[in-house]
Formats: structure tokens, sequence, C-alpha cells
């Protein structure tokens, strides 16, 4: 049975593991802290082959009609 790679379809938005220091300087920028953040499931398979760990923070760049694009922050989490 063959594969699908979700993160090539169209519909899905660039999702990246921020740095350490990334990770810092969103967390500063918004006074928050990675627990406020919306979650992720670390098992969700835009995320499979990332290497992420608990904690971490994905940014999301959607396509937008009216802003051009929209960033978005998830942390991921086990469950």
């Amino acid at each position: 049975m063959k594969r699908i790679d979700v993160k090539k379809h169209v519909l899905v938005p660039k999702h990246e593991k921020l740095s350490e220091k990334e990770k810092e300087e969103v967390l500063k920028q918004f006074s928050s802290r990675a627990e406020d953040f919306p979650r992720i499931l670390k098992r969700d398979a835009v995320l499979l082959g990332m290497n992420v760990k608990f904690g971490d923070i994905i940014r999301i760049t959607r396509k937008s009609a009216t802003a051009g694009q929209t960033v978005f922050y998830r942390v991921v989490v086990l469950t």
C-alpha cells in the first residue's frame, strides 16, 4: 500500500519546528509560557519525521486571501 505524504498536500500549511532561540523569542514576544499555546499532538501526521519532542513549538504558516499569510504557533504534547 502506498503511503501518502500529507506534508505535500496543497491544503496542508507549512509546519516548522522552532529552534530553542526562536522559541525563547516567541515566548518573550507574547509574554507567555509554552503551556499557554494551543496544542498539537506529537503523533500528528504532519509532524512525522520532524524529530519533535514534548514542549517544542511549531510555527504554522497559512496562506490567507485577505492577509497574504498568517502565522500560528502550537506546542507539542504527547497525548
